[in-house]
């Protein structure tokens, strides 16, 4: 929060940042071009001797010089290059991150093949309250119950990015779980099964069962079984949208990564009801997310405040990446506490270790 208190630009500042979001699809649209025809590497392999001009990289990449022109000249006031007198190109740090840097590489994947098209139906979406933008990617009423379906590269772009954070975060966060001493989980919302695999190398006792859309715990099922955890993992297709649908019972805890934030508050309420139900009196849920207002970094609140749009326009209209007090409201209306709170794990994440009231 203490980001977001005081507006400390000037109006010069100010106003060029609003250009910035007036031409925000171009600048987008340039900085992914010069990455992907390979203007940028050329440039940067160049900027050690001084740098190139404009013919030789029209020549090198075999783009027209027009088109050459074009992007470079934009790549000016974008700011991923400078120019010299005499016409040569050169990297600055932020065409270095757009090439280099992992998690821009992540969000402009992620943007560009999962939420581009949809992002023009955000109006729509804030009045329905529904994913209108999610057949420009297919006919599912929330993108969850299509990730199995998507086009390969559409896919790989959505996992990469679900999977860049949770990676970074599961070796930390493993201790702050099993600490308590848990063996028998569920996990719900398990994805490819990363973490139930992590957790079984991690912890030889714990067995782990995931509840997940069919779509998904087939992939996760197909993981596992090339790991040969087929005893160590089970699996429970459910939708937990479908209230008269019982969870599993008698664990000793519920595990939820990245899972909660896909669900309106009332949504979360009703899930966390049902884990409750699902585990016994002495039982924990375990629940990790990403909230903005947590964050060290500007940077991190800010990617995470415009990943809750996905949300809105492709994923399911009704969630987002929480504000960590909105979140927790709806816990306690759960009926839970947290016994533990747990921030700056991995880039952006925070722990929640929750048990039943009273």
């Amino acid at each position: 929060m203490k980001f977001f208190t005081k507006d400390n630009r000037s109006a010069l500042e100010a106003k060029h940042i609003a250009q910035f979001i007036a031409f925000g699809p171009v600048v987008f649209q340039v900085a992914k071009v010069m990455r992907d025809k390979g203007i940028l590497k050329l440039i940067e392999d160049k900027t050690a001797g001084g740098g190139i001009n404009l013919q030789d990289i029209a020549s090198q990449t075999g783009i027209q010089e027009y088109g050459v022109r074009v992007l470079l000249e934009s790549s000016l006031g974008i700011g991923l290059v400078v120019v010299s007198e005499d016409g040569n190109y050169s990297l600055t740090k932020t065409g270095y991150f757009i090439l280099h840097d992992p998690l821009t590489i992540v969000n402009m994947d992620f943007i560009h093949d999962v939420n581009y098209k949809g992002l023009f139906h955000l109006d729509k979406a804030i009045e329905t309250g529904k994913p209108e933008g999610l057949k420009e990617l297919g006919d599912w009423p929330t993108v969850y119950e299509g990730l199995s379906k998507l086009p390969p590269h559409i896919q790989k772009s959505w996992f990469a990015f679900d999977h860049f954070f949770s990676d970074i975060a599961f070796p930390e966060v493993l201790k702050n779980v099993y600490k308590y001493g848990v063996k028998n989980m569920l996990e719900i919302g398990g994805n490819t099964g990363k973490w139930a695999v992590a957790s079984t190398s991690y912890n030889p006792d714990v067995h782990i069962t995931i509840m997940d859309l069919p779509g998904q715990a087939s992939m996760a099922e197909k993981k596992v079984k090339e790991l040969g955890l087929e005893n160590r993992v089970s699996f429970f297709p459910n939708n937990v949208l479908d209230e008269t649908k019982a969870f599993p019972k008698g664990f000793d805890s519920v595990w939820m990564s990245q899972f909660l934030d896909c669900f309106s508050e009332a949504e979360i309420v009703s899930i966390m009801k049902r884990c409750g139900e699902a585990i016994t009196d002495d039982g924990y849920i375990f629940i990790l997310e990403a909230f903005w207002d947590t964050q060290r970094f500007e940077t991190a609140a800010f990617c995470l405040q415009q990943t809750s749009i996905y949300f809105t326009a492709v994923a399911n209209g009704n969630s987002q990446m929480y504000d960590s007090r909105v979140f927790i409201k709806s816990i306690k209306e759960a009926g839970f506490d947290i016994v533990e709170q747990v921030d700056g794990i991995g880039l952006s994440h925070t722990l929640l270790v929750c048990k039943k009231v009273g």
